[in-house]
């Protein structure tokens, strides 16, 4: 399919699908409006698959508004997504996971300009210095409750730094999303193998309570291999085109105790652990059959680890002197370890080890409280909240080679730094306050919402040992702080209320500003020695900081619904390395590079999505996602940004039995540099089929279902732009490619 022929059919069909709404279509709506789960085998059923805005308030009060949408534990199972991959292929058209950074992509900003955060905690985007890759999303989605997934950067205004291009907020389950009402028992159970990386899963949650005590204990575990593509020359060296072998473990544990008081107090205790480790056989350009690493002498390994403790107090009593408060101590540690195993037969011979290992454990306290009152003809709604935090970050690599001091001048021993850290212990201090205030006018139907949040953030340098000793000490670096207002005012009004056939249409806009600290490797990282090269960190970087409008409108409900936003954000300051001093002198390798405040930035563009139960038992729905960026600098675009996207999908499904057919589309991405060590990937537009089924064979007895999901059914060979590095390409262009035709199955059993 030619590019541009796609491009157009994306837009044109996905516009289409969220914006036509003929008579026809509205004769049959009111058969569409039944409930969503049917309660006997002759009641028709609605499939109950997206969460549509307008629908209760995805994200709650601090990522809930008019860009946010929200995937449940139910739909993840139904759409069997597993990873931030699956999801951008079954649901959320224009958002992806990185796989180079490690971070998840929205609107076309990834790494520590998009926010994770689980159960209200923030997740930290720590990188390791040597290969600029961070933890990514260090949870397991079968321990999940609920997804939402904020666009843009409105959520600045409550969640703070980081989430310039929105927020990735999860949250795991509770001991009250098992138990059914009536019952003091409940559970799930769910096993399955996946080919797309070969392998085995499985996860189990039981939880009970004992008058006001309740309590859940939750495990799951992924056993498989490297994630496939669509590669098929299997030589070593450059021209190899299949994944490096590669075997991986992955288990989390979940613990929570919820003691209620009056039914008004409820006191929690949480703990979790989540771990993977994955070993790599390098087969790639790193290795050749004669070189100095060759072929079953060259191992990477890449460990995650996070652990956490927390204490929760929820109050709720509408009406009182607040109607809601919440809090969240919590202790949190979040590590990664990027491990070399080598033997080097040319240069240096002998064993060559590197244990690259960086760390943060924070300590933090969120809360906010929510009080709603009325004066006159105007509603109100007060939120006021504050985050603190404090962390402490070390960084260290361990090594071994051939080489012992003191080297030649200029050998190649020079290269080999290690039993150092590039790094110093880096000790954060974040607080921060915010205050948000909802008026409602005309009953409610016209709503403004005023809005701010005020952060002060401080990363202190301490010497350490090893850092005072590493290869390109020049002094201890001096500390960094700031502080910033990210303000926002959100205007809605409701043009139509609970109309016959159209039951809401919202008009919305929302303007909004936010920021992002510097990391602490942008800040304070610095790697090689005098002979080589030198990359610096920059204490004097100030933070990124944003700009941008919301504009669009959402409408229905989940018979008949969905939403369409415009939206356009300015970004300055933006953080790049960049190369500070040419090869030459004291650097005659590499010269000298580092971060810097360089580039204006800015991204507009449109999303859309909408579902649609045209008749009893089905559903078709459809995500649509258009993004453009580009450096306003130099008015290239930006390496970051995807093609045009859209999903479409048709489903079936009544109490015994269903099943979904769907397409994921994509045009051509070219607006990127083509030139330099900063190219990026011109990646070609694309249009994969994927079909799933699901059979519950006794839904009067027992709540067992089997599904069984078939992806990319043409086996089409694809890229994903986002996914493929910058610069020359170290491989074929084929290593590179998204897995091809893969197969999914699950068995599910709850009680």
């Amino acid at each position: 399919m030619h590019s541009g022929t796609l491009r157009e059919g994306v837009a044109l069909g996905s516009l289409m699908v969220v914006l036509l709404a003929s008579p026809a279509i509205a004769q049959q709506q009111s058969r569409a409006r039944t409930a969503p789960v049917a309660q006997n085998a002759d009641t028709p059923v609605v499939l109950d698959q997206i969460n549509v805005q307008g629908e209760g308030q995805p994200g709650g009060v601090l990522l809930g508004g008019p860009t946010t949408t929200r995937t449940t534990r139910e739909e993840l199972d139904r759409q069997q997504i597993q990873s931030i991959a699956d999801l951008s292929q079954r649901l959320e058209a224009g958002i992806s996971f990185n796989r180079v950074n490690g971070s998840v992509n929205i609107r076309g900003l990834d790494g520590a300009r998009v926010l994770t955060t689980v159960d209200g905690i923030r997740q930290p985007f720590i990188q390791d210095t040597r290969i600029d890759r961070s933890i990514g999303t260090a949870f397991d989605f079968d321990s999940l409750s609920t997804l939402d997934l904020l666009r843009g950067g409105s959520g600045s205004s409550t969640l703070g730094s980081g989430s310039l291009g929105g927020a990735l907020a999860v949250r795991t389950l509770d001991p009250e999303d098992l138990i059914r009402p009536g019952k003091t028992v409940g559970g799930l159970a769910k096993t399955g193998f996946d080919t797309t990386d070969k392998a085995w899963f499985g996860s189990g949650a039981v939880a009970g309570r004992f008058h006001n005590t309740w309590a859940l204990l939750q495990g799951g575990f992924r056993r498989g291999h490297e994630v496939d593509n669509r590669g098929s020359n299997p030589t070593i060296g450059a021209a190899r085109t299949e994944p490096n072998p590669a075997d991986f473990n992955q288990y989390s544990f979940l613990a929570k105790l919820h003691q209620y008081v009056n039914e008004v107090h409820r006191f929690g205790l949480t703990g979790e652990i989540f771990k993977r480790d994955e070993k790599i056989q390098t087969r790639t350009n790193a290795v050749s059959l004669t070189g100095n690493y060759r072929p079953g002498a060259h191992q990477t390994q890449e460990d995650v680890e996070r652990k956490r403790v927390s204490l929760t107090y929820d109050y709720k009593q509408p009406g009182g002197f607040i109607d809601e408060a919440h809090a969240n101590l919590y202790w949190q540690g979040v590590k990664r370890n990027s491990i070399l195993n080598a033997y080097r037969y040319t240069s240096v011979v002998g064993p060559f080890a590197r244990n690259n290992e960086v760390e943060e454990k924070s300590f933090g306290f969120n809360g906010h409280l929510i009080k709603s009152f009325i004066t006159g003809p105007v509603s109100h709604k007060l939120t006021l909240g504050t985050e603190l935090r404090a962390s402490t970050l070390d960084q260290y690599s361990a090594g071994l080679d051939g080489c012992r001091p003191p080297y030649a001048p200029f050998s190649a021993c020079n290269n080999l730094h290690t039993n150092q850290s590039d790094t110093p212990r880096v000790e954060g201090n974040m607080v921060a306050f915010y205050a948000h205030h909802e008026f409602g006018f005309l009953n409610d139907t016209l709503r403004l919402t005023p809005g701010v949040r005020f952060d002060r953030y401080e990363e202190k340098p301490k010497a350490t040992a090893s850092y005072l000793g590493s290869s390109s000490y020049a002094g201890m670096p001096a500390a960094s702080s700031d502080d910033a207002w990210s303000p926002r005012v959100r205007l809605e009004y409701d043009i139509i209320k609970n109309a016959p056939y159209l039951k809401d249409v919202t008009l919305f806009a929302q303007w909004s500003k936010g920021f992002r600290a510097p990391t602490a490797s942008e800040l304070y990282a610095n790697f090689g020695a005098v002979g080589t090269y030198l990359r610096r960190g920059n204490p004097d970087l100030r933070p990124e900081t944003s700009n941008g409008i919301d504009v669009g409108f959402r409408f229905g409900d989940k018979a008949f619904g969905g939403s369409v936003t415009f939206f356009h954000t300015n970004y300055r300051n933006f953080i790049e390395t960049v190369q500070i001093a040419p090869p030459g002198g004291l650097y005659p390798q590499g010269g000298i590079q580092g971060p810097q405040n360089v580039a204006r930035v800015g991204i507009s563009g449109v999303e859309a999505n909408m579902q649609y139960a045209f008749a009893p038992n089905w559903l078709v729905r459809g995500s649509f996602a258009y993004t453009d960026g580009k450096n306003k600098v130099t008015g290239i675009g930006l390496n970051s940004i995807p093609p045009v996207q859209g999903i479409l999908a048709i489903a079936y499904g009544n109490e015994s039995w269903g099943g979904e057919l769907s397409t994921k589309l994509a045009g051509a991405r070219k607006s990127v540099a083509t030139t330099g060590s900063t190219q990026g990937f011109q990646a070609p537009g694309y249009a994969i089929f994927n079909a799933m089924a699901w059979w519950r064979p006794m839904p009067q007895i027992a709540d067992l279902e089997l599904q069984v999901g078939v992806y990319n059914i043409f086996d089409r060979k694809y890229w994903d732009a986002v996914t493929v590095p910058t610069g020359v390409l170290a491989q074929a262009r084929d290593y590179y490619s998204e897995p091809g035709r893969t197969v999914k199955a699950t068995l599910k059993y709850q009680f």
